[in-house]
C-alpha cells in the first residue's frame, strides 16, 4: 500500500479558467474587475489560484481578448458583437441558440447557459473557436423568459423546512426550490403547478411557489390537467365569463331577421363527425332556373354574440382556439354558445354569416355574395351517413328531416344535393391539385374509451369523400372571402392564413431518408416539388413506412400562421387564403367576420399593427394547443399499452439515434424506444449515414424503416415515455 504524500496537496489548477474569466467579464461588460474580485467570484483565495488568475488575465490582455482599463483592472473588449436569439435546450443541458444572424444554430455548452431556460429569448456572443464544426457561444443575459410556470412532482423536506419541485419536462434542467410557506397545501408526492419567482445569482436552483395542486401522479384527470397546465392552457372558464355568457339574449327576433338575408327556405344540412356537438358550418343547395347551382356555406355568426370589449371576448381571445384532447374538448367559448346558440343544430333557426356562390358544372363561379343571414338546418348527417349516400347513390338511413316538406325542393332533395356537391367537390379538388396543392391525408389515431376514459381500443380516422366534400366547400369560402378583401382592396387590413414554401435543407433531408426506402424525389422547381411530394404520399399509401414518411413530409413544410401580410398558402396552392369557417373554435375566424362586416358596411381599414399582434397571439396559442393535443394522444397510447405488456407487436423502426432506436407499432401507431443498452446480443453502434444500428460482431443491421418485433418493457404515464424490449426481426422469430 503506497504511503500518502505529506505536506500540501498538489494544486490541480482551476479548470477552464480562460473561458470562465471571459464569461465573467463579458457578462458584466460595463464593469472593470481586478484579480481579487474575479477570485471572489470564483470562490478561491489561495495563492496558487490567484497567481493563475493574474497570469490568465495577462495572457488575455496580450491577445487583446480583454483590455486593461487601469492598472490591474480589466474589462471585456468592447467591440465584441452581441446577438439575440431563442434558446433550444438539448440533452445533457447543452443547447443551441436560433438566431437570424447565423446560418446554423449556435452551440451553447451547459456551463455557458447561465440560467437561461428552454425557449427564452437571450443575448449571447460567439467565440472564435467552433464546436464540432458549429459556431459556439455563451449566453450573457436573458431578455425574456419563454414561460414562468412548470408542472412537476413536489418533494417536501419537513425537517429542513423547504421543498423541491422536479419538473416533468426534460427541458427543465434544474429542480425548483419552494419555501415551505409557499407550497399551497401540497402534500409530498403531489403533482403541482409551480411559478418561478426569482433565481438569485448565487443560488443553484430557481425559487418558486406552488400555485395549483393538480392531484396524484398517474391519475387520469391529474395527467390531463397537467398537460394543459404545462402549456399554460385553461381547463375551465372563470365564473364571471360563464355568468356573462349565460345572461346573453340568444333569441332570434323579427327585428334581427329583417337586417339579414333570409335563407330559411333553402335546403340546408350539416355534415360533421358523429360525436360532434358544435356545428360551425352548414351547406345549402338549390338549382336555379338558369341551370346554375346556388351553394351557400353558412357559418355560425359568433361575432353577433361575442362583442368586442366584453369579458367573453377577452376570454375567447386569450384562449384563441378550442383544444381537442383525446377524452375531452376544452372549448374557446362557453357551452351555452359553442354547443347551443351558435351551433347549427337541426330544426333550429340560426344567425349565420354566409358565403353564397352560383356556379356551373365546371365549378366556374358566376356570382358570389357575402353577408349576414338567418338559416334553418333541415338535417344533420354524420360523415358515415353522407359517405353511404355517396357510395350507394341512395339514402337508406332514416334522416332527421324537418316536417315542413321543404326537404325536397324544386327538382332535387337532400340525396341529390349531396351527390351533386360531391361531384363538384371532386372537380374543385382536381383543379386544386393540378395547380400544385399538396395532399396530406395523414392517418389520425383515435381511441375507443370506456366510461372512465380508459382506452379499450385504437382505430384510425381516414378522410373519405364525405370529408373531402366539406373540406372543398370550406376551402372555397375561405379562399373567396380572402380574395374579396385582398384583391379588391389589398391596403385594407385583413386576417390571412399563410404558408411559406418549404425549406430546401429540409427537402434535402427528406430525400436522404426516403431514398432508404427506394423513393426518388424531384425538387427542380416549385411545381415539381408539389408533384413529387404528392407522388411520394400516394406511393407510400398503405405501406409499412406510410406513417413515418407522412410525418417526415409534413415536417419539411413551413408552419402555417396568421398574419395581416399576405404571401399566399403554398400547401393549398392559393394566392389568397383566410380562416372564416370555424369561429366557434378559432378566434382568427371571429376577427375575419368582424373585418368583413366592417368593410361590407363601407368602414375604413382597421389598425394593422393591432391585428398583427392578435395574429401572432393566435398563432402561438394554436401551437400550444397542438402540442397539448399530441401529448394527450401520447399519454393515451402509453395507457393503452399498459394492458398489453405480455404481447409481442410488429413495428417499424421510425427513428435511429446513438442512444437507441424508436419503433412504431403498426397496428396501433404507438411509438416507444429500445435503448441500445438493452440490445445485449451484440455491441451496437450508431451509423449516421445508414440511419442504422450495426452490430460490431454480427454485423446485424437495424435500419430506419425495418420491421421488428418488440415487447413492452416499461410504461411511464408521468413522463409519457414508452420503453420496448427488442425481440428481433420477424424472420428471426418464425
Amino acid at each position: 500500500m503506497s504511503k500518502k504524500r505529506k505536506g500540501k496537496s498538489r494544486n490541480k489548477g482551476i479548470s477552464n479558467l480562460t473561458n470562465t474569466i471571459l464569461s465573467i467579464l463579458k457578462k458584466e461588460r460595463n464593469q472593470a474587475f481586478n484579480y481579487k474580485q474575479i477570485a471572489a467570484k470564483l470562490g478561491v483565495n489561495d495563492a496558487s489560484s490567484r497567481n493563475q488568475i493574474i497570469k490568465t488575465l495577462a495572457k488575455l490582455a496580450a491577445k487583446e481578448e480583454i483590455q486593461q482599463v487601469e492598472r490591474g483592472k480589466f474589462k471585456a473588449v468592447v467591440n465584441t458583437e452581441y446577438h439575440t436569439g431563442k434558446l433550444d435546450l438539448a440533452a445533457k443541458g447543452n443547447g443551441y441558440v436560433i438566431c437570424d444572424d447565423f446560418e446554423d444554430d449556435v452551440f451553447i455548452s451547459a456551463n455557458h447557459i447561465n440560467k437561461a431556460l428552454h425557449g427564452d429569448t437571450v443575448e449571447f456572443y460567439v467565440y472564435k473557436r467552433r464546436h464540432r464544426g458549429k459556431v459556439e457561444g455563451e449566453i450573457t443575459s436573458i431578455i425574456e423568459r419563454a414561460k414562468s410556470e412548470y408542472v412537476g412532482v413536489i418533494q417536501i423536506h419537513d425537517k429542513k423546512n423547504y421543498a423541491f419541485v422536479i419538473a416533468d419536462s426534460n427541458k427543465m434542467y434544474k429542480d425548483i426550490f419552494v419555501p415551505i410557506n409557499k407550497i399551497n397545501k401540497a402534500e409530498d408526492g403531489d403533482k403541482v403547478l409551480v411559478r418561478l419567482e426569482e433565481w438569485p445569482e448565487k443560488a443553484d436552483s430557481p425559487y418558486g411557489k406552488v400555485i395549483q395542486v393538480l392531484g396524484k401522479p398517474g391519475e387520469h384527470n391529474t395527467e390531463i390537467h397537467a398537460i394543459l397546465a404545462e402549456y399554460g392552457l385553461p381547463h375551465e372558464f372563470p365564473h364571471e365569463v360563464e355568468e356573462f355568457a349565460n345572461k346573453l339574449d340568444t333569441s332570434i327576433t323579427a327585428e334581427e331577421i329583417s337586417k339579414r338575408r333570409d335563407m330559411r327556405k333553402d335546403l340546408t344540412f350539416t355534415i360533421d363527425p358523429k360525436d360532434a356537438k358544435d356545428f360551425d358550418d352548414a351547406l345549402s343547395f338549390k338549382v336555379l332556373k338558369n341551370g346554375l347551382y346556388e351553394i351557400g356555406i353558412h357559418i355560425a355568426d359568433v361575432s353577433h354574440y361575442v362583442q368586442e370589449g366584453t369579458v367573453l371576448d377577452d376570454e375567447a381571445y386569450e384562449r384563441a382556439t378550442s383544444i381537442y384532447l383525446v377524452d375531452r374538448v376544452v372549448p374557446m367559448l362557453p357551452e351555452v354558445l359553442s354547443n347551443k346558440a351558435c351551433s347549427l343544430r337541426p330544426h333550429e333557426e340560426k344567425l349565420t354569416f354566409s358565403a353564397v356562390f352560383q356556379m356551373n358544372d365546371k365549378c366556374e363561379i358566376k356570382n358570389e355574395w357575402f353577408g349576414r343571414t338567418v338559416t334553418y338546418s333541415d338535417a344533420r348527417f354524420a360523415y358515415e351517413e353522407a359517405q353511404a349516400i355517396i357510395e350507394t347513390g341512395t339514402s337508406e338511413i332514416p334522416l332527421e328531416v324537418s316536417l315542413t316538406g321543404k326537404a325536397y325542393q324544386a327538382s332535387t332533395g337532400i340525396t341529390e344535393a349531396i351527390l351533386k356537391m360531391d361531384e363538384l367537390a371532386k372537380k374543385m379538388r382536381r383543379t386544386r391539385m393540378s395547380s400544385g396543392a399538396i395532399s396530406f391525408d395523414k392517418v389520425e389515431v383515435k381511441f375507443n374509451l370506456d366510461e372512465e376514459a380508459n382506452p379499450v381500443g385504437v382505430f384510425f380516422k381516414t378522410s373519405k369523400d364525405a370529408n373531402k366534400l366539406i373540406e372543398e366547400f370550406m376551402l372555397l369560402a375561405n379562399r373567396k372571402v380572402s380574395e374579396f378583401i385582398g384583391k379588391k382592396d389589398p391596403k385594407k387590413t385583413f386576417i390571412y392564413r399563410v404558408h411559406d414554401e418549404p425549406d430546401e435543407s429540409k427537402l434535402a433531408a427528406l430525400q436522404n431518408v426516403v431514398s432508404k426506402f427506394g423513393y426518388k424525389l424531384n425538387f427542380k422547381d416549385r411545381k415539381s416539388v408539389s408533384a413529387t411530394l404528392n407522388n411520394l404520399l400516394k406511393d407510400v399509401n398503405g405501406k409499412k413506412e406510410q406513417n413515418l414518411v407522412d410525418t417526415l413530409a409534413i415536417r419539411t413544410m413551413s408552419k402555417a400562421e396568421y398574419t395581416t401580410h399576405n404571401i399566399g398558402h403554398y400547401g393549398l396552392a392559393f394566392d389568397y387564403y383566410s380562416h372564416f369557417t370555424s369561429p366557434i373554435r378559432r378566434y382568427p375566424d371571429v376577427m375575419a367576420h368582424r373585418l368583413l362586416q366592417l368593410y361590407l358596411d363601407g368602414g375604413k381599414s382597421a389598425n394593422e399593427e393591432a391585428y398583427e399582434d392578435k395574429c401572432n397571439h393566435s398563432s402561438n396559442m394554436e401551437g400550444l394547443a397542438t402540442r397539448a393535443e399530441r401529448d394527450s394522444i401520447k399519454y393515451m397510447q402509453i395507457k393503452f399499452m399498459e394492458d398489453h405488456k405480455d404481447e409481442a407487436f410488429l413495428g417499424v423502426i421510425s427513428g435511429v439515434t446513438d442512444w437507441g432506436i424508436y419503433v412504431e407499432i403498426i397496428e396501433n401507431k404507438c411509438e416507444g424506444m429500445v435503448s441500445v443498452r438493452d440490445m445485449k446480443d451484440d455491441h451496437y453502434a450508431f451509423d449516421q449515414d445508414q440511419y442504422a444500428m450495426v452490430g460490431r460482431k454480427s454485423q446485424i443491421i437495424y435500419q430506419l424503416g425495418d420491421e421488428v418485433l418488440v415487447k413492452v418493457k416499461n410504461t411511464d404515464l408521468v413522463k409519457k415515455h414508452l420503453d420496448f424490449n427488442l425481440l428481433g426481426k420477424p424472420e428471426d422469430n418464425v
